[in-house]
């Protein structure tokens, strides 16, 4: 059977792809050396958002892994080979390798294709610390098949993955340090978030060790011991690893396809999804490397399929600015578009309208009130700061911060003013109106609050928005 496109990898973006293939009228060849879900569906947002769920709720861990392995099962049952050829998705299972631009081998069966897209994912950034591989650590990959909590866990890694897990194993019980070699936590989010995720942190009793390079690793009875560079180590049961992702190209055959990387071994896309390299040829996901969430490589996935598929120049483009991300910690970080930071160093007569959760009513009403509500907007060329300016991006830390930052995200994308934000009713009393009430800021103030001009992290502060 002939197939209208070729797609490498059944995670979410060659999901997205076959899936686009077919509202279009194209048959899709899914080649996949896995089940198709991928790593989202077994060992990324799926387990670890149900457990984060469970520990959040006070469940055992028994608990937990039952209803994390029930989730994984639910959701699986929807992407697996039966229900992708009820769909109308041809599934082949194993490896491929590119043999010219125009084949593909998979388990000694040729394939061609004149149309490709290439999903494959990425996998465990493990670094290069002496000893490192001597010990037997966890990554996301294996932290999910554990019977029981470690006593004790040391987390190597201060980001998103890390920070998570730490939090969520802390509350079922272990006793855990986070390892980042940076200087804060969650490095790439508002300084703000940073300290708000460390206080909190701090008030469960999860230690924080910021700006601890380790120099070496090494087994010890019953457990595992990380040196630093200062002389100082820290010992525990368990090592787990979430340090980053590296795309997975090695292996693929990339250069009889002629597709280039770059030095990270991420496949060189342009806005379109189209490989640079070689005309034909789609990359979309984490093998890109672009923003690496699920909704980012959902989205590429679409993108590149219906380019692929298009006669022509194809039109659809991503856009990574537009990407929100969210950090499942609790309380939750939230961002899209411009961080404070960046807009101080891009646009210096943005102005930022700040809101702590402490004056939102229906955190005061739950008693959670950590975090905050930051957004940014620049003047627009020909109105000035008319409507409030247009919306840059925003920063949201709280308990619903994943699900408030979706109204800043939708304004970024059709260049909404402030001033839409402010006068949109929110019902009362919701954790939404909190986005309503800082906006509110652009506009002369809100509760004594008014929106200040960007600063740089360090710069001296010369006014309050009070």
């Amino acid at each position: 059977m002939s197939h209208d496109l070729l797609v490498i990898g059944g995670g979410a973006a060659g999901l997205a792809a076959v899936r686009t293939a077919v509202a279009r009228g194209a048959r899709p060849l899914l080649v996949t050396d896995g089940p198709p879900g991928g790593d989202c569906t077994f060992t990324g947002c799926v387990p670890s958002k149900t457990l984060i769920e469970a520990a959040e709720r006070g469940e055992g861990f028994d608990s937990a892994v039952r209803r994390m392995r029930d989730a994984v099962a639910r959701i699986a049952a929807g992407e697996d080979e039966a229900a992708l050829a009820a769909e109308g998705v041809d599934v082949l299972r194993g490896r491929a390798v590119f043999r010219s631009p125009g084949e593909v081998e998979v388990e000694g069966r040729v394939v061609s294709a004149e149309r490709v897209v290439i999903a494959t994912g990425s996998e465990p950034l493990i670094p290069p610390v002496p000893g490192l591989d001597g010990l037997d650590h966890l990554t996301n990959e294996t932290v999910f098949d554990l019977a029981e909590p470690p006593r004790s866990l040391v987390v190597l890694g201060g980001g998103p993955i890390g920070c998570e897990l730490a939090q969520a194993f802390a509350r079922f019980g272990a006793d855990v340090t986070v390892v980042e070699a940076g200087e804060r936590l969650l490095s790439h989010e508002d300084p703000e978030a940073s300290r708000v995720v460390a206080d909190r942190f701090t008030a469960e009793g999860v230690a924080v060790r910021t700006g601890a390079a380790v120099a070496r690793a090494r087994p010890v009875p019953g457990g595992s011991r990380l040196e630093f560079d200062t002389g100082a180590s820290v010992v525990a049961d368990r090592v787990l690893v979430a340090v980053g992702r590296s795309p997975v190209t090695a292996g693929l055959g990339l250069d009889a396809a002629g597709v280039a990387t770059d030095e990270h071994g991420a496949i060189r896309t342009d806005p379109r999804m189209a490989t640079t390299s070689r005309r034909g040829s789609y990359a979309a996901g984490d093998v890109t490397g672009r923003p690496a969430f699920t909704h980012a490589a959902d989205a590429m996935g679409r993108i590149a399929a219906a380019n692929a598929l298009r006669r022509g120049r194809g039109r659809a483009r991503f856009d990574d600015a537009e990407v929100p991300r969210v950090t499942f910690t609790s309380p939750e970080v939230a961002q899209v578009g411009l961080t404070e930071a960046e807009a101080a160093r891009t646009h210096s007569d943005a102005r930022v309208a700040y809101l702590p959760m402490s004056e939102v009513d229906r955190a005061v009403t739950a008693g959670r009130t950590d975090g905050f509500v930051k957004i940014i907007a620049v003047r627009r060329t020909w109105t000035g700061n008319l409507g409030g300016g247009r919306v840059l991006g925003a920063t949201i830390v709280g308990e619903r911060a994943g699900e408030l930052v979706h109204e800043i995200a939708l304004a970024l994308r059709i260049g909404m003013f402030t001033g839409r934000l402010a006068q949109t009713m929110h019902a009362y009393p919701t954790h939404a109106i909190a986005v309503q009430q800082a906006a509110a800021q652009f506009f002369g103030g809100y509760g004594g609050r008014r929106a200040r001009t960007v600063r740089a992290p360090g710069d001296p502060d010369t006014g309050t928005d009070r």
